[in-house]
């Protein structure tokens, strides 16, 4: 009794059609263990059964071919590869559910925001500053803001206020521009550090976003009409206060950012 199965077989095996199976014989990602010499006819060891299920699921997977010859040709090494493609395609599903998250708030019925009115004093506060682009703005922030609790934590001292950032106008007309991560401080204890600086003082119209930083837009979107309706907008940085973090659970109290847009 022989081991060996026709195409045929194999691609009840495998779940691959015959078409394909000769496709990846031309290509050399999955080789028959006999072609008859004569009629061509190929034949599969029932071993390779495995290697086609893996091959068939990381086709699934969007991996190119490329790569799946590397983990069928070498699996310790590559597992490696197979692990970084899938905490590719677990980064993009949970985009992609955010993204659909986000749609289903935006056709749903938003209540209006409440516009306030307030004018902030000069503030002493500690900041890390750059140019960023804007798809990075997400990764800057959170390096910035663990720089700056890190200077907090090692001067033994607390923040003074919530923290924020600042966005300049070129940051949202160009995708890329100045930002500038601040937490609030009392500057005796930092007298001597170059982040030392001062948030200025400015009239706001102020309104609260409640819910994740990807639906910011929508607040944005209300505050801005407002302030054109109502105001005249400076064309200053806008300033984004974050009133509460990623410890709280609930949704729509996990993150409360205090949008400042600059009025006169």
């Amino acid at each position: 009794m022989t081991t060996g199965v026709p195409i045929g077989e194999f691609s009840r095996l495998s779940h691959l059609s015959a078409k394909t199976l000769r496709y990846y014989h031309d290509i050399g990602l999955l080789v028959p263990a006999e072609v008859d010499g004569e009629t061509g006819h190929r034949r599969y060891h029932t071993g390779q059964v495995g290697d086609a299920h893996l091959i068939r699921r990381l086709r699934g997977l969007d991996l190119p071919l490329a790569e799946i010859r590397t983990v069928l040709a070498a699996p310790d090494a590559g597992a490696g590869t197979l692990r970084q493609h899938l905490d590719r395609m677990e980064a993009e599903l949970a985009r992609t559910r955010d993204v659909v998250a986000s749609l289903r708030r935006l056709l749903d019925a938003s209540p209006p925001v409440t516009v306030l009115y307030r004018t902030h004093a000069p503030a002493p506060v500690l900041r890390v500053e750059a140019r960023v682009a804007r798809p990075d703005v997400g990764a800057w922030c959170g390096a910035a803001f663990g720089e700056l609790f890190g200077v907090l934590a090692r001067a033994g001292a607390d923040p003074a206020g919530p923290a924020g950032a600042t966005y300049s106008p070129e940051f949202f007309e160009q995708d890329a521009g100045g930002v500038s991560a601040f937490v609030p401080v009392v500057p005796d204890a930092f007298a001597a550090d170059p982040r030392l600086g001062t948030l200025p003082g400015r009239r706001y119209a102020v309104a609260v976003h409640a819910g994740p930083f990807g639906d910011c837009d929508l607040t944005y979107g209300a505050l801005g009409a407002h302030v054109a309706v109502h105001d005249t907008a400076l064309g200053e940085a806008i300033v984004e206060r974050y009133l509460v973090g990623p410890q709280h659970t609930d949704d729509e109290e996990r993150f409360r950012t205090e949008v400042c847009w600059p009025v006169a």
